[in-house]
């Protein structure tokens, strides 16, 4: 009840406001399991999708979402149950992971739809990146629900990092067509099962969303980006510290010449004129 008291609260205005535009919402079996496997452009896109679907679909968010104390803790935990979020902890990466797929599986096992985002993480440039093998591929092997790519278009763009106000603008989606993997039923633990899997519903993504497509984690990308981004700062630093020490020295000659020129001048003065 609450999950569609805060759709209409939520989902309805996002619809008149941004007006999102979708294909394949013929691809969303109309009752029973199916694990949407979305790309990650945005916070947003845990509310977009939704908004769009007739039917319940669940995310798993952070816990501090669902524990923060105080008013605005107790509204913000509201929100994110009411919107279809489970809370997981991460506190630990292999608990994390482990939370997320019990996770999963109870949603799937009532014969609810599971949202899951591949890529672990917001894309944090735009591209799609390598999905992780772990949570997506283990879920569906687990249950033999079908694994239906969705692409998210442009949300990024709405707010982007430092923009307070959205921007008014038609996002897209694109589902596509389910995916059978009953072919590696009962090889759950199989790493390179787990990783063709993977592999296959990242190309569907990729296809969809058009995309370009990064072999590497978005973790391990963005871990580069901060890199990059402090290496930048601390070179920006040292040549501000390394002009402001230039200036200095060049100030301490022109003082150390003004006094030589004032001591010159003085001893001329004082220095008996010649006969």
């Amino acid at each position: 009840m609450l999950y569609g008291t805060m759709k209409v609260a939520i989902g309805g205005p996002l619809k008149v406001a941004f007006r999102p535009w979708v294909e394949g919402l013929e691809n969303i079996p109309a009752e029973g399991a199916a694990i949407l496997a979305s790309n990650h452009l945005s916070f947003s896109d845990s509310f977009f999708l939704p908004a769009v679907l007739g039917r319940k679909v669940t995310f798993i968010a952070k816990a501090e979402y669902f524990t923060t104390p105080g008013v605005k803790g107790r509204l913000t935990a509201a929100f994110f149950k009411g919107v279809g979020q489970l809370p997981v902890d991460r506190s630990g990466a292999r608990g994390a992971g482990e939370a997320a797929i019990k996770s999963g599986i109870e949603v799937l096992e009532s014969g609810e739809l599971f949202g899951i985002y591949p890529e672990g993480t917001r894309s944090p440039d735009g591209r799609l990146y390598r999905g992780k093998p772990g949570g997506l591929a283990r879920v569906a092997l687990a249950t033999g629900a079908p694994v239906i790519p969705v692409a998210m278009i442009d949300t990024e763009k709405i707010q982007p990092p430092g923009k307070v106000m959205p921007k008014l603008m038609r996002p897209g989606i694109r589902i596509g067509r389910p995916l059978d993997f009953s072919r590696y039923q009962g090889m759950e633990h199989d790493r390179f099962v787990l990783r063709a899997l993977t592999d296959e519903v990242m190309y569907e993504i990729m296809k969809l969303s058009g995309q370009e497509y990064v072999d590497m984690y978005a973790t391990a990308a963005k871990r580069q980006i901060a890199e990059a981004a402090k290496a930048e700062k601390d070179a920006e630093k040292a040549a501000k510290a390394a002009l402001a020490k230039a200036e200095k020295a060049e100030k301490e000659k022109a003082e150390k010449e003004k006094a030589e020129r004032t001591e010159k001048d003085a001893r001329a003065e004082t220095e008996p004129s010649g006969s």
